[in-house]
């Protein structure tokens, strides 16, 4: 059932790359026309290439990078380090594909459910399969969003798709070393359409019902973290503990490779939160200085944590503190000072040491790399403290702690009933774990016939 399912699975994926790429070349330009500069758009349109802002444009295309950065080799990296060394390859191949494979659906369906006008709960169909981001050189027009005006709605795609590349890139912590590699292609593909860009749409997008009551989400604290976070658990749950696990030490391959990754998702991270101010100004100097603050604060709260916890501190340690930092700080960067910023620091550095260690053995799930424990509960904690916190002298907005405790909870329960019924469904056409001497052998081999060398 499972190999009819494998075979059904990968033709089905080259019709849809066929049909994308036949849409893609027959695509023109849509006659839209360009409204004036002092109109507000309430949709994607076209605009005078003399009305973006080069600042704007330039500073998020850098950001861009930074967060493309974060996955491709952050993460690949970061969670490449500490699982087993017979799986560093298939956990790294696992964020390489899956950063291809969001990109290929982001711009065919994701990017117009999540960040076209539609409805309260989904985006329309403007920018379906590879149409608008227009550039009309001898026209002088070029397309933009109307949620960023002000520079081409090609690097707006662009920078939102980064978040939803390293989202889906995040669960993946929570499932290494047993799941096979069609599976996580195939979950994730549909997770990517049926999680990520819905919940996008409801936060971000102006007309999305959450962000209509008021949610506050700077950079991702619930679109992003508290989502990995909880479908990372659902996975953990769905696909059991690895062999072994709780009964014999499961080794770290290179905690080194892991600083490097934490390095570059600090770097990167300067993209993910002062990139979310959409321009080149005072909000996003202060989102990129909070956002250093509070990382600092997580890595120094969990050290001195595990150090009276456990005698000693440890590079995987401020590694995990750094993020939980950073993760904590998103949905605030644009919103807080930088003495709330150590707070929020602080705060998850714990909250999220606590997560890793005492909560996961209340939940009894074999979460791998702690996605739930550090980006699932600093997400929390940051969206809780941002209503708290948020100023409205830099907001502009006023903050609801009841308000962003109803947008957690809702975040939760969508993403952990959807990433439940596409796990089902995952299982049902190719399965989802590996055989048992799979497993032992190691995920490098049994699913790719490669390994590290000695």
């Amino acid at each position: 059932m499972h190999r009819f399912g494998m075979k059904w699975a990968a033709r089905l994926l080259g019709m849809w790359l066929l049909t994308c790429c036949l849409a893609a070349t027959g695509q023109t330009a849509a006659p839209e026309s360009a409204p004036a500069v002092s109109i507000a758009l309430t949709k994607p349109g076209l605009v005078a290439q003399s009305s973006l802002n080069a600042a704007d444009t330039a500073w998020m295309m850098t950001s861009t990078a930074l967060v493309l950065l974060m996955t491709l080799p952050g993460i690949a990296l970061f969670y490449g380090g500490m699982v087993r060394k017979k799986s560093v390859i298939n956990t790294m191949a696992s964020v390489v594909a899956i950063a291809s494979l969001v990109s290929l659906l982001w711009f065919a369906v994701g990017y117009s459910l999540a960040f076209t006008p539609g409805n309260s709960w989904l985006g329309g169909t403007d920018r379906l399969w590879f149409s608008g981001l227009s550039y009309l050189k001898e026209a002088g027009l070029v397309a933009v969003s109307h949620v960023a005006p002000n520079i081409p709605e090609s690097v707006y795609a662009m920078f939102q798709l980064t978040f939803a590349i390293i989202t889906a890139a995040l669960v993946v912590g929570a499932f290494v070393e047993r799941m096979r590699f069609s599976a996580m292609l195939l979950f994730i593909g549909l997770w990517s359409l049926v999680v990520y860009a819905p919940i996008a749409h409801w936060v971000w997008e102006p007309s999305g019902w959450l962000v209509q009551m008021g949610v506050l989400d700077f950079a991702g604290g619930s679109v992003v973290h508290i989502n990995a976070g909880m479908s990372g658990l659902v996975c953990a749950y769905m696909l059991g503990a690895r062999k072994g696990y709780g009964s014999e030490p499961f080794e770290p391959f290179n905690l080194g490779l892991t600083m490097a990754g934490a390095g570059l998702l600090w770097v990167g991270w300067f993209g993910f939160n002062a990139g979310s101010a959409v321009a080149s100004d005072g909000r996003a100097g202060l989102a990129m200085a909070v956002t250093h603050i509070a990382a600092s604060a997580g890595a120094m709260s969990w050290m001195l944590g595990e150090w009276v916890m456990r005698g000693r501190p440890s590079l995987l340690g401020l590694c995990s503190g750094l993020v939980a930092g950073l993760v904590a700080i998103t949905p605030a960067a644009g919103f807080v000072t930088p003495g709330s910023a150590v707070i929020f620091g602080a705060v998850a550095g714990l909250a999220c040491y606590w997560g890793a260690t005492g909560l996961k053995r209340m939940l009894n799930a074999d979460d791998s790399l702690d996605v739930f424990g550090v980006h699932g509960i600093g997400g929390i904690v940051g969206s809780l403290l941002t209503g708290y916190f948020a100023s409205k002298s830099i907001s502009g907005v006023t903050g609801s702690v009841t308000t962003q405790a109803l947008g957690v909870l809702v975040v939760l329960v969508y993403s952990g009933l959807m990433s439940w019924a596409l796990l089902w469904l995952t299982q049902v056409v190719v399965g989802l774990r590996v055989d048992e001497n799979s497993e032992l052998t190691g995920l490098d081999v049994s699913q790719h016939r490669e390994h590290l060398g000695a």
